[in-house]
């Protein structure tokens, strides 16, 4: 049954609200109406779009890049620190943390958002001053080569080369110079299928006397080599007396003193990717994009002149593993072993003088960039720069991954075979964004107020593997993902599409939240819930008094809306163990599903379906409304708006429809401009942001624009815009955010794979080294010395370092913190004196000293009872049998002559050694002896009294006498003694 859109609003009561009259019908607008008539209307016209306030900026922020950088990475010359390139800026690591120590930006008031003129100033090439370790060079698109000095996070110059810089080479050989690779821009009406020309420069780092006093300086001497085409490498021999540039097929190789003679070139049968010199000797390596690797033996003082200009072919060593192209190469110090990398995902160590290679494989993510540390302490790392921005240590000695450095992994692939609909929730126990990782079939959970990856879960386990042909094999993907309001359940959907050789497939997947572990336990998985048909959405039911139960609604392109819920049941165990089924299946006439949402109550169900949007009584399955509207007749989604649920919105691709419930009539109409993407509802009020872009045949189809409307009325109380479109987003926490309750933010994936969030008064907590910091005050990296290479880490200094906090201030047993100092072979640990007293304290706890007080006092009123002489004490009954003198006796010889020490072990003074110290002859383990009594037996009653007194039977032990007892006094209280 449909509802109309006026006429009822006179039969319903409005429960006390006042709210504005309902809006007329569209057919009431006459032809007649002027322009001015329309927009003074209730409704806007349907024939044109709304009118808006002009759209502002909306202030946001970037947590990630949206893609990892090819830049080569850089190590410190002590191997303490290393610098990577992220946009415009060079993010400052310590090796030994991993963590960012500081960050260099171009413009010292510039944030980590990543922005337009960011993106046109990315760096493209850094390289250390030979002449002074702590200066940093870099070079970017924009033509500007900044010199930084890295001890004290400040830019020392910038010089202007007024065109695109690709790459740089510098030699100590060469003081306050450079060589550059440059790129000039195609002329006018050249073709984009043209290959870019580059040029190779020798630049002074002096700037020109009318500029020097200028905040951006002109080089003062500039010497060019020669034309190159689209230059991929530029690098310096060890010597100084060749330089090598490659673009194309061709390696171009020239003198660096000579600029004037040009470049002697020399062909490769497929085109170049990269480039390194020998540490040592004069011969370089190249990597090709069919996985070859080529080591050039062209390097020789005879090089002929007049070859000049002219293209030869060289001596080669070629090494062939990779089946795809060669990312990146790389010499170890010595220069024995050469290091690549590609798509392959697997570090090849090439060892030159056998052509042996050994691997380490699966690094994570495609190679990128390679880089090596030579540390003082001769220990080496390989440093690896992987496609997902992550980066991943190898130790040389092992082969093995030491250490994984990595924020938000970013999906590699190319924007064209990214899907549509990105997986993205959030998660309220644990503050985490739910974002989709590196690997399709992988999600990630990265915490915004402290910039740090906290874990990755594989939703559908897989090989990965590189493609093996042109053609990469398609992985299960994960679709869609969302979480429960209460944090304890996550549901997903991952799927994965069938060819010829191969079934589809299609999995809901059930999460339990783990508390004591903080991870996600897999607990229900159900195949194919719509069959082979794509899920189109997925929704938890919140939960409430009036309904306590945890549901699930998902719908289907086969037309089903079908509801989970939970079962428990006993294990053998005796726990109860809770697991999903499904509640019931139904469906509308024969119209496909495309949204579903549940009130703030979970009392109604709203699902869209076509040009309907159906109410649903989630107890029933029945629907209970049936809403239609003619300016909106395709629904693609609707959302229940503000927590009393009284308001829906809906929309479709250009028009936005509001229904009061109450009512059950059209809110308001609005129709836009743009191509509408998607509404998000605020989570405490009862306004929500419409998303828009702009149509694919705009200029600038990148922008996204939107507008926060209110229940009130049509016309948007903002409009901003975005510089970016957005393919998913939610609702930003308000803990991840300063701004006040009532503005709105939100958090969302971008189409280019940023991360962003946007709303008012965005103010995240700054990221640990998000501004530019001097690295004098930071804490060195520590060396491992040679006897911990031999023997680990000290176990005193582990426990100095580890602090462990006092009984007295935390009051809880710290058993688990201290019983990691015991984890080490026990000729690693120290003397046990010299750590007993802080090992003792960490497991056991002082008892509070009122409990000592009351103790005390508990003792001093027992002092003062009195106790009859007479009273005869009951002993248990538990001996066996009689023990009798000859046992008696023959135990007591042998503690005589063993327990004892034997008198020939005293010393001429009278003094003992009792284990290990000596101490006064009478003094056992530095305690007085009791004074002298008469030998009792373990009855306590002397042997002469025993002797005179009937053998007890079998079964009876005689009261001890007291009369000997030192313990027993008059005024004293006896203790129950148990019999042995």
């Amino acid at each position: 049954m449909a509802a109309s859109q006026g006429g009822s609003a006179g039969k319903t009561k409005l429960q006390d609200i006042v709210l504005p009259e309902s809006p007329q019908p569209a057919k009431q607008l006459t032809k007649k109406q002027t322009k001015k008539d329309a927009q003074n209307a209730q409704v806007p016209p349907i024939a044109g779009p709304s009118k808006s306030p002009e759209a502002s900026p909306w202030s946001w922020r970037s947590l990630t890049q949206s893609s990892a950088s090819k830049v080569a990475t850089l190590f410190s010359k002590d191997g303490g620190y290393f610098f990577a390139a992220s946009g415009a800026s060079v993010k400052i690591y310590s090796a030994s943390t991993g963590h960012v120590v500081s960050t260099l930006h171009p413009n010292p008031h510039s944030t980590t958002s990543e922005d337009v003129s960011s993106s046109q100033d990315s760096i493209t090439s850094m390289a250390l001053n030979p002449h002074n370790p702590f200066q940093l060079y870099t070079t970017s698109i924009s033509g500007f080569l900044r010199i930084w000095d890295v001890l004290d996070g400040v830019l020392l110059r910038t010089l202007n080369l007024e065109q695109p810089i690709r790459h740089i080479a510098v030699h100590e050989k060469y003081k306050d110079e450079v060589f550059l690779a440059l790129t000039r821009p195609r002329k006018p009406g050249t073709s984009e299928s043209t290959e870019d020309v580059g040029i190779v420069v020798r630049a002074s780092l002096t700037p020109t006397p009318a500029t020097s006093n200028q905040p951006i300086q002109l080089s003062s001497t500039v010497s060019m080599f020669g034309k190159t085409r689209a230059p991929v490498g530029l690098a310096l021999s060890s010597s100084g007396t060749w330089l090598v540039a490659i673009g194309g097929h061709t390696a171009y190789v020239a003198s660096p003193s000579s600029p004037k003679n040009g470049f002697t070139k020399f062909v490769s049968p497929e085109r170049l990717t990269c480039l390194t010199f020998h540490p040592s000797e004069e011969y370089f390596a190249t990597g090709d994009d069919k996985g070859v690797i080529r080591l050039w033996y062209c390097l020789s003082a005879g090089l002929p002149s007049s070859s000049v200009g002219v293209e030869k072919k060289a001596q080669t060593t070629a090494l062939h593993w990779h089946a795809h192209a060669v990312s990146s190469v790389a010499f170890t110090a010595n220069g024995a072993y050469l290091l690549s990398g590609g798509e392959e995902a697997v570090l090849v160590i090439w060892q030159l003088h056998s052509s042996r290679k050994e691997f380490v494989p699966r690094v994570g993510a495609p190679i990128v960039g390679l880089a090596v540390s030579k540390r003082k302490d001769g220990d080496e790392e390989y440093l690896l720069s992987l496609a997902d921005a992550s980066f991943v240590f190898v130790r040389s000695a092992t082969l093995r991954i030491s250490k994984t450095v990595s924020r938000i992994k970013l999906d590699p692939t190319s924007p064209s075979h990214r899907p549509a609909h990105v997986p993205f929730a959030t998660h309220p126990l644990s503050s985490t964004l739910i974002l989709p990782s590196s690997h399709p079939s992988s999600l990630q959970f990265y915490d915004p107020t402290t910039s740090r990856l906290l874990s990755e879960l594989e939703v559908s386990p897989s090989n990965r593997v590189s493609r093996r042909d042109e053609k990469a094999l398609e992985p299960s993907r994960v679709e869609r993902v969302a979480v429960s309001e209460s944090g304890d359940w996550m549901v997903t959907v991952d799927a994965r599409e069938g060819d010829e050789s191969s079934h589809g497939e299609v999995y809901l997947k059930m999460w339990s939240w783990d508390v004591k572990s903080s991870t996600w336990t897999l607990n229900t998985r159900i195949d194919r819930p719509h069959g082979l048909s794509q899920v189109t959405a997925i929704a938890f039911r919140p939960k409430t008094p009036m309904s306590p139960e945890t549901q699930l609604v998902t719908t289907g392109k086969d037309g089903k809306i079908k509801v989970w819920r939970t079962r428990a049941s006993k294990t053998k165990g005796g726990q109860t163990e809770e697991y999903w089924v499904a509640r019931s299946t139904f469906s509308f006439r024969s119209s496909i599903p495309s949204h579903a949402s549940w009130s703030a109550d979970g009392s109604i169900l709203a699902v869209s379906q076509a040009p309907h949007v159906v109410l649903y009584d989630p107890s029933t399955c029945l629907p209970v409304k049936t809403l239609t509207c003619p300016e909106c007749n395709t629904v693609s989604s609707a959302h229940f708006i503000g927590r009393s649920g009284r308001y829906l919105a809906a929309v479709n691709k250009r028009n936005l429809v509001l229904w009061d419930l109450v009512t059950q009539t059209v809110r308001w109409h609005y129709r836009s401009q743009y191509v509408v993407s998607g509404i998000t509802p605020h989570p405490k009020n009862d306004t929500f942001c419409l998303f828009q872009r702009p149509p694919s045949t705009e200029v600038a189809p990148s922008t996204t624009h939107t507008q926060v409307f209110t229940p009130l009325s049509n016309i948007p109380t903002q409009s901003k815009s975005v510089p970016f479109h957005l393919t998913n987003q939610g609702p930003c926490p308000p803990h991840w955010t300063s701004s006040p309750p009532s503005s709105f933010s939100f958090v969302g994936i971008t189409s280019t794979w940023n991360v962003v969030v946007v709303g008012d008064d965005v103010r995240l907590p700054g990221d640990e080294g998000s501004s530019a910091k001097g690295l004098k005050g930071l804490p060195a990296a520590s060396k491992r010395t040679l006897f911990q290479d031999i023997f680990g880490a000290s176990a005193i200094v582990d426990v100095a370092l580890k602090k462990i906090p006092s009984p007295k201030t935390h009051g809880s047993w710290k058993g688990k913190e201290v019983e990691k100092v015991f984890d080490t072979a026990a000729y690693f640990m120290p003397p046990l004196e010299t750590v007993f007293d802080t090992v003792m304290d960490g497991f056991f706890s002082p008892r509070p000293a009122n409990e000592l007080e009351d103790e005390e006092e508990r003792e001093e009123e027992n002092d003062e009872m009195d106790v009859d002489r007479d009273e005869t004490v009951l002993v248990e009954s538990g001996v066996d049998r009689v023990v009798g003198w000859d046992e008696m006796n023959a135990m007591v010889e042998l503690f005589k002559h063993h327990g004892v020490l034997p008198s020939s072990t005293s010393q001429p003074n009278g003094d003992l050694p009792v284990n290990g110290i000596r101490q006064h002859a009478d003094k056992v383990n530095g305690v007085p002896p009791p004074p002298s009594t008469p030998i009792t037996n373990i009855n306590g009653i002397p042997p002469s009294r025993e002797k005179s007194k009937s053998t007890p039977s079998a079964h009876h032990v005689s009261p001890p006498d007291t009369s000997s007892s030192p313990a027993a006094k008059t005024g004293q209280k006896r203790k129950k003694s148990l019999g042995s």
